[in-house]
């Protein structure tokens, strides 16, 4: 008997389909449906609400596909990477396979829903700006396309072959790949947006972060473990199908329930970003602008608006007052050279940061202001609040000033960077639903072949325990992290911690996986996007 069927003799593989049956599957199929019909309603009755008098049928098809491919990521991010939450529930015989995914989707399904939408914002701003200002367009249509079927692309080809492979690091290689090709495609000598490196660079550290995160602190949680308890059970696998003593098991479906909670809040916000700029392309009168910021905040918002100016102006030394237009123009080329802190730009920001102010003080409120404006008021808003984040790299504003353009930075994101309750609703669902679904190869993978020994009490706690703090520390912080990196790697971190004995044919593969998904996201949706735009 070879050494790892002999390790795994006395512990067998969980009865993964039990359970299923005819009114599991309908039951699916009709919360899908609802699902869909629940996302229908609330888009016409936002477009009817905002005064929007109907979409042109091609537009309202385009819109229609958008949200069922960008739902259908969430679907695939569901069943690819919950499944590493539920592994160690199901190998420990903590719950049975069928309660354990069901039980996963319902917490993830919560963490999507209470989610803050700061991980979805993060994600976007990876993109090239002129393409998020004009996701409308026919560029706009391309490049949401293009990056999210490639990461569905990637994702489904890792599933297939049973690879625990990160939806994060797809859906980055992606919009990195739709940022270079974008550059690419520029006629000669035209300026145009590539991608953002500072952005790619500050959400890629968390990425890099995942797997020796995963690993090292899951060595240590398991050798304190190994110190503090005495109580041996929690360090031996599982006798056959027999479930775990009652307080091993709490613990062990107490961390699947914060991971899946926590992945739900992290992952689940990917897909919400993207989802918004489909809404904006589509339907900007009802989506540009955030319909629902109450008219009793608006007088500060001015307020705000009218010191941001106040304080771009005084570092200005040009002072003559900027066209409107021109000033657009400055700020945009500013954010595409990466040269904001310059004097000429400040005054540009203070010409924007007055039209921000005027607009809302006309209208009192955003809700008021009228559909042959809100384009231009959005540009303007993110201008500036694009800007702002930009100079917070710089030394150049101190104490007073610094705070108050950060306060201004932030009502305007709550003005353009916002979440509607169905949108979350639906993402909720898709991720929930995906979790219920194709799970299986992923739990095998991680269940057996990343150790040399069968998974036990302590190993399974440990690497959830540290892949739950890691996920919700980064969601606090807005970054977005990878659960299957983090997750997985804590598995192998725990066996080596033990001594149980890795198998690297696995890892390799994995560590594989994880190199080449990157650039191999990349050159799909740079593919991808070229034949968009051609199609457009």
């Amino acid at each position: 008997m070879s050494e790892i069927s002999a390790s795994h003799s006395h512990a067998t593989r969980p009865r993964m389909d039990a359970g299923k049956n005819t009114a599991f599957k309908l039951f699916f199929l009709t919360v899908v449906a609802c699902a869909l019909a629940f996302v229908g309603y609330s888009v016409l009755t936002d477009i009817q609400a905002a005064g929007e008098h109907g979409l042109a049928v091609g537009a309202f098809a385009l819109l229609a596909l958008a949200l069922l491919i960008a739902l259908g990521f969430e679907f695939v991010n569901g069943f690819h990477d919950t499944a590493n939450a539920v592994a160690t529930v199901i190998y420990t015989n903590s719950l049975p396979p069928l309660v354990a995914v069901v039980w996963s989707g319902m917490w993830n399904l919560l963490g999507v829903l209470v989610s803050s939408g700061a991980v979805a914002y993060s994600v976007v701003t990876l993109l090239p700006v002129e393409l998020i200002l004009q996701v409308g367009s026919s560029a706009g249509h391309a490049m949401i396309f293009a990056l999210l079927i490639a990461a569905i692309l990637w994702n489904l080809a890792t599933w297939a072959i049973g690879i625990p492979n990160s939806s994060s690091h797809a859906l980055i290689g992606s919009i990195m790949g739709v940022g270079i090709a974008n550059q690419l495609m520029a006629p000669a000598g035209a300026a145009t947006y590539g991608v953002d490196w500072s952005q790619v660079e500050k959400v890629f550290s968390a990425l890099l972060f995942s797997p020796p995160c995963g690993f090292i602190l899951s060595m240590v949680l398991f050798w304190l473990f190994r110190m503090l308890i005495r109580n041996n059970t929690l360090f031996q696998a599982p006798e056959g199908n027999k479930p775990p003593p009652f307080w091993v098991r709490s613990l062990l479906i107490g961390t699947c329930t914060g991971v899946s909670y926590f992945h739900g809040g992290n992952d689940g916000q990917k897909g919400m970003g993207l989802i918004m700029l489909i809404l904006i392309g589509a339907a900007p009168t009802a989506y540009a602008l955030n319909r629902a910021m109450p008219e009793s905040s608006m007088p500060a918002f001015i307020q705000s608006a009218g010191e941001a100016s106040n304080i771009f102006r005084h570092h200005t030394t040009d002072g003559d007052r900027i066209a409107i237009e021109n000033a657009r123009t400055v700020v945009t080329n500013a954010l595409r050279d990466k040269h904001v802190a310059e004097p000429h730009v400040y005054g540009a920001l203070a010409t924007l940061s007055d039209d921000i102010a005027s607009s809302v003080e006309n209208y009192k409120s955003l809700n008021a202001i009228p559909a042959a404006e809100v384009p231009n008021v959005r540009t303007d808003m993110y201008l500036v609040s694009d800007a702002i984040r930009t100079l917070e790299k710089t030394s150049e504003f101190h104490g007073g000033e610094a705070s108050s353009l950060k306060n201004f930075m932030g009502q305007l994101n709550a003005g353009t960077r916002f979440i509607p309750t169905w949108v979350k609703v639906a993402v909720a669902v898709a991720l929930g639903m995906g979790t219920m679904v194709g799970w299986k190869r992923i739990v095998v993978t991680v269940g057996e072949k990343i150790g040399k020994t069968h998974l036990n009490y302590a190993q399974g706690a440990s690497a959830e325990l540290v892949a739950m703090g890691t996920i919700g520390l980064a969601e606090g912080y807005g970054m977005p992290v990878s659960t299957t990196h983090i997750l997985s790697s804590g598995v192998a971190g725990s066996m080596a911690a033990a001594g149980s004995g890795l198998q690297w044919r696995t890892l390799r593969t994995m560590a594989m996986a994880w190199v080449v998904t990157l650039p191999a996201a990349m050159l799909i949706s740079g593919v991808l996007f070229f034949i968009f735009r051609h199609i457009f």
